[in-house]
């Protein structure tokens, strides 16, 4: 069943064998896996089944780093959790991506992809990816769409992505409301995990809504779900016992923070930019394709540069557009319908802030006039019925001005990239993140040397000429690249205590009956989206828990 916390006739406390804290990706699935089991799961999640300006507010914060960073704006408080917007890339991680690596620091995973295969499958069919579509270590298989160009492989090669065509809070909210033995809070919100007298178990979860009301939710076991940023702020701000924080001993709760930064890195200019860019569409018209091509660098070069994993996506931008097409645009800009909803309209301003193309986008659409745009688009038909046929014969309607080179890279681990509390509180009176977000000269050497490797080798396939940005050749000066909501490596995964928050089997370490899970247990990020791979260590949890909790 879901019920709403705001709902002042719900009961305040709740009691359950199992306690999931967050809605989103990881939680979702834990959660789905105990449907029609003898278990009792209570699934808490801060946001509504919307997106809501207030509820959002919560997740805001301030930023102590070099890199600035927008906590706000960089992840979703909503039944669904961030994925509620993302784009459905998975691909899995390669043993490269999980070994260390003896020129990056703390690196390395104490799993191996022989180990994730099992889960990777299952994760394949929670993202309802068709079982068509086969995996291996680093890459799905093909065919794509279009064939990707021939690279270099002392310096690239192609990776294949798969797209889950679902957002899981759409997917599987009805399954779990009509599950007799899940409960699904809704703007409940954790505002601290309390624990026995030693700090070695939870004993419950204090719960509040921002219309003032408190309880708690108490388990056997609790799995904190929350996403890379909230899972560390969730355990510092649990510490009534564990003064510096729960699992944080070590005090290693909410370091080694990372995301994927990216930029632009250079741009080509071709008479013929779509020979580079059309292969790596990953629309095909306005159908999403169900795989697609990436560029990474091979493991080769990132071994012989002594670099971090990275890849480069091709954009191209948009010359001079016809004046019929223009119109034609115009014309259906005046025939949507404005956005008014909050849900909409905050999906939209997340959905902006979260850009990874060139240009970035507005939220809101300009109104046009629409007798004004008809009548140009009548006078200019014939750029219209061009584009149709170009579109008919698998071509670009608009000519390309040039093509712009994103990097989007592994960020190196680092101590002292981290999530800390500030002293400002939030409405429900907690303190809010700050986020001390730190690259390292590892990654500096990355960004510059995805230019080298890729821009001249890429604009050779397209007889063009690279010219790099400027941030990438200056070697004294900052990174100018952002990040892309890929929130990792807060509560990493070590089977040491001293090296990390949890075990190999996602336990926090020291504290009997609390797992995390999600990207924040990664101890490297690859370049790879970490959806996949956070599903599929959250069905590994999940079977753990079973039998934990003896299910019959």
């Amino acid at each position: 069943m879901i019920i709403d916390y705001l709902d002042k006739s719900a009961a305040a406390d709740y009691q359950a064998d199992l306690c999931v804290i967050g809605a989103g990706p990881a939680g979702i699935a834990i959660a789905r896996s105990f449907i029609g089991t003898s278990t009792t799961v209570c699934l808490i999640e801060g946001g509504g089944l919307a997106g809501e300006v207030r509820s959002q507010s919560l997740y805001e914060g301030t930023s102590a780093g070099s890199t600035p960073f927008d906590a706000g704006t960089s992840r979703m408080r909503v039944f669904g959790g961030s994925c509620t917007l993302w784009g459905g890339g998975c691909i899995p991680l390669a043993d490269a991506d999980l070994e260390p690596r003896d020129w990056v620091p703390d690196s390395g995973w104490p799993l191996r992809y022989a180990e994730l295969a099992p889960w990777y499958a299952k994760a394949r069919e929670f993202c309802q990816i068709d079982p068509e579509h086969t995996f291996g270590p680093g890459s799905f298989e093909g065919p794509t769409p279009r064939a990707p160009l021939d690279l270099d492989p002392e310096a690239m090669i192609n990776y294949i992505f798969a797209r889950s065509p679902i957002t899981f809070g759409e997917a599987y909210r009805d399954a779990l409301a009509k599950a007799s033995n899940i409960t699904v809070l809704l703007h409940a919100n954790v505002m601290e995990l309390l624990a026995t007298d030693n700090a070695g178990a939870v004993t419950e979860a204090s719960i509040g809504s921002l219309d003032g009301r408190r309880g708690r939710v108490r388990a056997r076991h609790y799995v904190l779900a929350a996403g890379g940023i909230e899972n560390a702020r969730i355990l510092l701000l649990s510490d009534s016992v564990a003064t510096k924080g729960l699992g944080n001993d070590h005090d290693l709760v909410g370091r080694y923070f990372m995301d994927h930064p990216s930029g632009s890195i250079g741009s080509i200019r071709s008479e013929n930019p779509d020979r580079l860019t059309r292969p790596y569409e990953r629309s095909i018209g306005k159908i999403r394709a169900s795989v697609a091509s990436e560029i990474g660098l091979s493991f080769e070069a990132q071994r012989e540069h002594r670099t971090l994993n990275a890849r480069v996506h091709p954009f191209a931008v948009e010359g001079e557009v016809p004046r019929g097409i223009r119109a034609l645009r115009d014309v259906r800009a005046a025939l949507r319908p404005p956005t008014r909803d909050e849900a909409a309209l905050l999906e939209a301003r997340l959905s902006a802030a979260l850009q990874n193309g060139p240009g970035g986008a507005t939220a809101l659409a300009m109104p046009q006039n629409l007798a004004l745009s008809a009548m140009r688009l009548g006078l200019h038909i014939g750029d219209v019925i061009r584009a149709v046929a170009l579109k008919v014969s698998d071509k670009p309607t608009v000519n390309s001005d040039r093509v712009e080179l994103v990097g989007f890279f592994e960020q190196a681990p680092n101590r002292d990239s981290r999530i800390m509390l500030d002293d400002t509180r939030d409405a429900l009176g907690l303190r809010r993140v700050r986020v001390d977000w730190r690259l390292t000269e590892l990654d500096r050497h990355t960004h510059r040397a995805l230019g080298e490797l890729t821009g001249n080798r890429l604009a050779h396939a397209c007889a063009g000429r690279f010219d790099a940005a400027e941030w990438t050749t200056d070697l004294d000066g900052p990174s100018e690249v952002h990040g892309t909501a890929h929130h990792m490596g807060t509560t990493r995964m070590a089977g040491d205590a001293t090296q990390g928050v949890v075990d190999t089997q996602c336990k926090v370490h020291g504290v009997a009956n609390l797992h995390v899970a999600g990207s924040s247990v990664f101890p490297t990020g690859g370049w790879a989206f970490p959806t996949f791979t956070l599903i599929a260590l959250s069905l590994r949890l999940a079977e753990q828990l079973r039998v934990l909790l003896a299910v019959v």
